[in-house]
């Protein structure tokens, strides 16, 4: 315009200035008049706003006209073939570049969101309160923002024997996992797998609860029996020299209890208390007289002396009965007494289905020690059936069947003998 003026402004006569001031007020009457057929329009970038006016008839000629170019993944509020209206507003949102890695793994995406809670709705991205997320959702989202995401998982933690708790982590080791939780653990519990491990999707991690304790436990020593030959003795018989007793030993133990049950024990010290005494037993090895027959004559000189020998034989048959040759095999000794079928709370009958009043050879015994129907010899007695059980026969003791209560008590008693299982 001010080449148009510039001839008119070196103008000098009244004449001049009349047609200048024509023409000015010529010209911007027009250019008044075209700027009131302009559209106005409002126009927002990324949230900052302008208003525009125009002649362009289209929303895409006024992006030519403002010089804007739409990225593919821009979001235009109308489409650029929308024709300009007075009073219109146009929104254009940049996208922005986001790279998001989830559990290691990266993906490129675009997007026009404000916020990043707002681009993870977009995209349908749903986490847990358990993942890691290292932007927060009202963070305001920048072009090229890295988002990394660390997906939780769970893993099941057993303590003791019982209890079980599901926790949930996005990986580390066992320990800073058992940390983060604040479950506690000691020096000499047993964790599986090991503190170092890295913890993995559904793994189980269980803490045994390992404690030692000192333990005193007092037990038996048993005697031994030892035989020593005696030629005052007739073979086959034997006597008890010296009673055998058992010992006594105190036994210090460290024992390893795993979660309340014993898993282990290691002998540390030991101390006897009471020394055993060993059974001492005689064996007769004395050869045995044979007796020489006699005439009748002479045994009929004496009537008296006849029935006493008669007497003397019967016992001395019934001695010989009663204490047969020892038979080969191991020995135990126990402590014997006698009964008879007629005591007190006896039905006559054994444990085993026995008649015990028709005098058979039978012992009680604890069937743990001796089994019920083994063949036994006892010495002093002679071979019997193990038939027969009592409330007082337990361990190393045995009774011994008489024919009654009365001979049980007069003839027996109690003694200590040994006893042989013959079959």
């Amino acid at each position: 315009m001010q080449k148009l003026l510039r001839p008119l402004l070196t103008a000098k006569s009244k004449s001049v200035y009349s047609i200048f001031s024509v023409v000015v007020v010529t010209i911007f009457s027009t250019w008044a008049v075209f700027d009131g057929m302009k559209t106005e329009v409002v126009f927002a970038a990324d949230g900052e706003e302008q208003t525009v006016k125009t002649d362009t008839d289209t929303v895409g000629e006024l992006l030519d006209d403002l010089d804007i170019e739409v990225g593919e993944h821009d979001e235009l509020s109308h489409e650029e073939n929308a024709e300009i209206e007075d009073g219109m507003k146009i929104e254009l949102d940049s996208a922005k570049e986001i790279l998001l890695t989830i559990d290691g793994e990266t993906e490129e995406y675009y997007t026009a969101a404000k916020t990043v809670g707002e681009f993870f709705r977009e995209e349908g991205l749903n986490f847990s309160k358990h993942d890691e997320i290292s932007h927060n959702n009202m963070e305001i989202l920048r072009d090229n923002i890295e988002i990394d995401v660390e997906k939780a998982f769970s893993v099941v933690i057993q303590e003791g024997k019982e209890d079980e708790e599901e926790v949930w982590t996005t990986g580390g080791t066992v320990e800073e996992l058992l940390e983060a939780n604040d479950i506690s653990f000691k020096k000499n519990d047993e964790v599986k797998p090991g503190l170092d491990k890295k913890v993995k999707e559904d793994m189980e991690i269980s803490i045994a609860k390992v404690k030692t304790k000192t333990v005193e436990e007092e037990e038996t020593m048993p005697f031994e029996t030892k035989e020593e030959e005696d030629s005052s003795l007739e073979k086959g018989r034997t006597r008890t020299v010296t009673e055998g007793k058992d010992g006594k030993i105190m036994k210090t133990y460290e024992v390893t209890y795993k979660n309340g049950e014993e898993t282990d024990r290691e002998l540390v010290e030991e101390e006897v208390v009471k020394d055993e005494q060993d059974e001492v037993v005689a064996v007769g090895t004395k050869e045995k007289v044979k007796e020489v027959a006699t005439s009748k004559s002479s045994d009929k000189s004496d009537s008296s002396n006849s029935s006493s020998s008669s007497k003397s034989s019967s016992a001395s048959k019934s001695s010989s009965s009663s204490d047969s040759e020892e038979p080969s095999g191991k020995s135990m000794t126990m402590e014997a007494t006698a009964y008879g079928p007629d005591c007190a709370g006896c039905s006559g009958t054994s444990a085993t289905g026995m008649d015990l009043t028709s005098g058979p050879k039978v012992i009680a015994v604890d069937p743990s020690v001796i089994p019920l129907g083994s063949k036994v010899w006892v010495e002093g007695y002679g071979e019997a059936v193990a038939g027969d059980t009592g409330g007082d026969i337990k361990g190393n003791r045995i009774d011994v069947l008489m024919p009654s209560e009365s001979e049980a008590a007069s003839s027996w008693g109690r003694k200590t003998v040994k006893v042989k299982i013959l079959d």
